[in-house]
């Protein structure tokens, strides 16, 4: 059990430190190629950031454990809600004054609603998976389309400011972008195989490994980056990572590992896990559209969402521990 916790482990600090490196690369990479500041933190950086997830469920998917996969993605959307922007809010209130985000939250709760559809027979099928990457496929032209015409959102303001805050050569934008993707594959690698042991030697599913470990480890960039975002007024962008990595899990993770095996849904997944990820949509389109002006998410309600992540958390590890002592 020691040498598949410690692969948990490293790989999961491999796998987030070289996420870092690839968006990092990916990023100034796109803006040595003359790409407008908020077509890279709409795309680039929002496929960075959800490179571990994608990663790491299409090689669950590859070696039989699309339960993982699904978990990781449902796991991250929560994670990123409830303890990304809870944990943020605490530290600085975030004010949301783009108005593309302001139409990405309505159209992200809208997407949560249609993967409901493909969990309702029990099964990700591979044609509804390839209906998922169909509507991916379709909501990134709009979000280039977008990302092109609307310069002077607020969002790009706040890329362009990130983008001069961490400027690189060409060269070494390159090497970080490659060297950073091989890296995402061998510690996805290596987290899939140490997760998948530690499943086992527990007796635990490997959708709970999911939610919890895998989805929490993948989660930690968004994290990061978004505690940095909001430390220099960024909120706009800080809650665009979030939004961003929820549509990309909700969409390419689960239809990517879909189109490689289908995945098995039990029940609880549908009335548990996704009500779960539904209802903080839900919430945080509440909180961040601003029907009456700009959205805010304020310390208190940041709380609630940290308080919320933490008690879902609690109730997964009490399953556990319940499921065991029976089979005891």
């Amino acid at each position: 059990m020691l040498l598949p916790l410690l692969a948990v482990v490293a790989g999961l600090a491999l796998l987030i430190w070289s996420a870092d490196r690839f968006v990092e690369g990916a990023a100034a990479t796109a803006t040595h190629a003359g790409m407008p500041p908020l077509l890279i933190g709409m795309v680039i950086i929002g496929f960075g950031t959800s490179a571990p997830e994608m990663v790491v469920s299409a090689l669950a998917a590859l070696q039989g454990n699309p339960a993982l996969a699904l978990g990781n993605a449902f796991g991250s959307n929560i994670a990123n809600i409830a303890l990304v922007l809870g944990t943020v809010a605490v530290i600085s209130p975030i004010a949301v004054q783009s108005k593309i985000l302001r139409k990405e939250l309505p159209l992200l709760a809208a997407l949560t609603l249609l993967v409901a559809m493909t969990l309702l027979d029990g099964e990700v099928a591979r044609a509804e998976a390839w209906g998922l990457l169909a509507v991916f496929g379709a909501l990134m032209g709009w979000t280039i389309y977008q990302g092109i015409q609307g310069r002077e959102d607020v969002l790009a303001a706040d890329t362009a400011s990130e983008l001069e805050d961490r400027p690189m050569a060409l060269k070494p934008a390159l090497f970080w972008l490659v060297l950073g993707l091989v890296l995402l594959i061998l510690s996805s690698r290596l987290l899939v195989w140490g997760a998948v042991e530690v499943a086992t030697g527990l007796g635990v599913s490997d959708l709970i490994i999911g939610l919890t470990i895998v989805a929490i480890g993948t989660s930690l960039p968004e994290l990061a980056s978004s505690i940095a975002a909001v430390r220099k007024g960024e909120h706009d962008l800080a809650l665009g990572n979030v939004i961003g990595s929820n549509i990309f899990n909700t969409l390419a993770v689960v239809g990517i590992a879909g189109t490689i095996q289908p995945i098995a849904v039990a029940a609880e997944v549908l009335y548990r896990d996704w009500a779960l990820m539904m209802g903080l949509t839900l919430v945080l389109f509440i909180m961040g559209y601003g029907f009456r002006g700009p959205g805010r998410i304020n310390r208190f309600e940041g709380a609630l969402l940290l308080l919320t992540f933490i008690a879902y958390t609690s109730w997964l590890a009490y399953g556990v521990i319940g499921a065991q002592t029976l089979g005891a």
